[in-house]
């Protein structure tokens, strides 16, 4: 008796047939990753707590929002319907500052899957005056949520220092300028503003590289 090896016939699948298998396999991941990804979304709203700012003037509107000592926006721009500040339970300082006004400190507790609202108030700075000789520096920033400083001191996210209508009131002479994004390079530059002289400091920052 003569034994004859197994034959394996491999199929190979060409045009409209093999487009759709890709189709199918396609729609198939995709489903796969919505699914994972609606499922860790429901899976934060759970785990994590939801912070919500409430602001009682256009002062406070405009804060800066310190979490745990690192900017992460300012009160409008985090209170926008699609931005959830999302935070791991345990103890956490927010900081809201403004120019001119003293910092407003608060440490929470943060409890699984529960809404907290801070109520932010800011307190004019006591004793605080502008300079009687003042010169206009306008910051053009993208992105403009970006927070800026003047000599390390907090004068407010580029939006609201840039653009047509804006600018910020500085004494005549030298001057350091940081801007500052989480994501994003810290942008650095020294001025040494004239009097009754109108400066312009306009930039872009770049993306920070991604580990």
């Amino acid at each position: 008796m003569r034994f004859s090896p197994p034959i394996f016939r491999a199929t190979i699948t060409h045009g409209p047939q093999r487009r759709s298998f890709m189709s199918r396999t396609a729609r198939f991941l995709l489903f796969v990753f919505l699914f994972s990804a609606a499922a860790l979304l429901a899976q934060d709203s759970k785990i994590m707590g939801e912070i919500h700012f409430d602001p009682v003037t256009s002062i406070d509107r405009d804060a800066g929002i310190w979490i745990d000592g690192n900017y992460v926006g300012y009160v409008k721009e985090l209170n926008h319907h699609d931005k959830k500040v999302l935070l791991l339970p345990g103890k956490h300082t927010i900081t809201a500052r403004q120019a001119g006004y003293t910092d407003w400190s608060s440490e929470i507790l943060v409890e699984p899957g529960q809404l907290k609202t801070l109520h932010i108030k800011m307190d004019p700075l006591p004793g605080a005056q502008d300079p009687q000789v003042t010169v206009q520096l306008k910051i053009t920033v993208q992105p403009s949520r970006a927070a800026v400083f003047v000599d390390g001191a907090y004068v407010g996210h580029a939006g609201e220092l840039g653009g047509s209508f804006h600018s910020l009131l500085l004494a005549p002479g030298k001057h350091h300028i940081k801007v500052s994004l989480p994501g994003y390079r810290t942008f650095e530059n020294d001025v040494d503003l004239v009097p009754n002289q109108k400066s312009e400091i306009k930039t872009e920052l770049l993306k920070a590289p991604t580990e």
